[in-house]
């Protein structure tokens, strides 16, 4: 089984923050995927807080559209993309995707 980062997106800032009557009904509704892929799930990763991007003139305080992570296993990309597929993230929470990339091996010499 591969391994695949899932980075789930949103506009910072975009609308009014869900009430917690859409918060309760959301992640009991996440808690429902997690424990439906438990077996692949390899880290459950967690929301993201503020950024700071460092290059080679200094470290900067940035936005970006980075809102969470998580690490999974599947058969293949397509299989780990399946999974996400009207995830609570999108379809209850204001977020507007999940993008997933394989995690590749360090190359070695």
């Amino acid at each position: 089984m591969a391994k695949f980062m899932a980075i789930y997106t949103g506009q910072p800032g975009a609308g009014a923050p869900p009430d917690e009557a859409t918060i309760a009904r959301g992640m009991q509704a996440w808690t429902a995927w997690m424990d439906r892929h438990a077996a692949q799930i390899v880290d459950a990763g967690g929301p993201l807080g503020a950024t700071k991007r460092v290059t080679a003139n200094g470290v900067a305080d940035i936005r970006n559209n980075v809102a969470a992570y998580t690490i999974v296993e599947a058969a293949d990309h397509a299989a780990a993309a399946r999974m996400f597929e009207n995830h609570p993230h999108f379809s209850i929470f204001p977020g507007d995707g999940v993008e997933i990339m394989p995690c590749l091996p360090i190359p070695t010499a």
